[in-house]
């Protein structure tokens, strides 16, 4: 599975855990709900200040977020 891909399931998964939209994810991270909805389809790969952006807002640590990643890429 490609990183970017892996990086949209788990940020999917989280958003979802919190019971926000992709457009209350937008505006809480101060991002665009398109970029939002590209990250969650694999289409664009986050930055860091991105990640760790992101991470703040769901109220999750940035490593746990990769960590999610790294553990479904290497799982494929």
């Amino acid at each position: 599975m490609k990183l970017e891909v892996a990086f949209g399931i788990v940020l999917k998964r989280h958003r979802k855990l919190k019971l926000l939209s992709q457009e209350q994810l937008a505006l809480k991270a101060n991002l665009d709900r398109t970029y939002i909805s590209m990250l969650e389809r694999g289409l664009r790969q986050p930055t860091i200040s991105t990640i760790f952006t992101l991470a703040k807002t769901l109220e999750v640590l940035p490593n746990e977020l990769i960590k999610e990643v790294e553990e479904l890429e290497m799982s494929d």
